[in-house]
């Protein structure tokens, strides 16, 4: 029943398990982690993990966050670092101010944030868009968002433009 000679469990992810604040849990401080996050609870403090954040339906973020990439179906509002694919679903809504290399956004999102997108192809890092949206904004007269297809002119007034 009871054995010494078990072998030990080996982590099958690169940085070990991930982690989960789970609804009704409220948590106030900071975390560093080298492991994905899920957060379903509310945290108020910041987040840094060489990993994924996601942020379900139910949570809530107030605070920094740093990461390589994120998936919001949630509510956040604060500094939002992520240096590979922000993914915003359509029930998330974000306040603050965002730096990206990659986005996507489903209609219906709310993005109330100071953007600015690095990497490949992209928007220089010295353009910074300026959004103001409410519910289904981000989208083209077809219904659809296509990724890249975010422009500015660096103007921190005007609103981003989607083709």
């Amino acid at each position: 029943m009871f054995s010494d000679n078990k072998k030990p469990r080996t982590m099958n992810e690169i940085g070990g398990q991930p982690n989960r604040i789970e609804k009704n849990t409220k948590i106030k401080g900071d975390i560093i982690s080298e492991a994905d996050f899920r957060i379903d609870g509310k945290l108020d403090g910041n987040v840094k993990t060489s990993g994924k954040v996601v942020i379900g339906k139910d949570g809530y973020i107030h605070g920094k966050v740093e990461c390589v990439n994120a998936d919001i179906e949630g509510s956040f509002n604060g500094e939002l670092q992520v240096s590979n694919l922000l993914a915003l679903k359509a029930s998330a809504v974000i306040e603050g101010t965002v730096t990206v290399a990659k986005l996507a956004v489903e209609p219906g999102a709310t993005f109330n944030a100071s953007c600015t997108m690095k990497g490949k192809g992209g928007i220089s890092s010295n353009d910074t868009i300026k959004t103001a949206t409410g519910s289904n904004s981000l989208n083209s007269d077809s219904g659809s968002y296509k990724s890249g297809a975010v422009s500015g002119s660096g103007s921190k007034n005007e609103p981003a433009k989607v083709s």
